[in-house]
């Protein structure tokens, strides 16, 4: 298995736990599992090159802090 598959399976895994998070209420533990989710999916994206990928986990961080911050 290649170190960017091992990645994108952890992040995967730790977004979903984010997700079960917040539908559970657990504010603001389910925010810190969702910007490390976002951080090595970004890391996959910088790995594989791939602007697409890297850019909108640039949007959804700056959304999540943005909302964390205002609330």
């Amino acid at each position: 298995m290649k170190t960017t598959d091992i990645i994108k399976w952890i992040a995967t895994v730790i977004q979903l736990i984010g997700y079960g998070l917040t539908g559970l209420g657990h504010t603001p533990m389910n925010i810190y599992f969702f910007i490390v989710g976002i951080v090595l999916w970004f890391t996959v994206g910088v790995l594989w090159k791939d602007r697409a990928i890297m850019v909108v986990h640039v949007g959804a961080l700056i959304s999540l802090l943005v909302g964390f911050f205002n609330a």
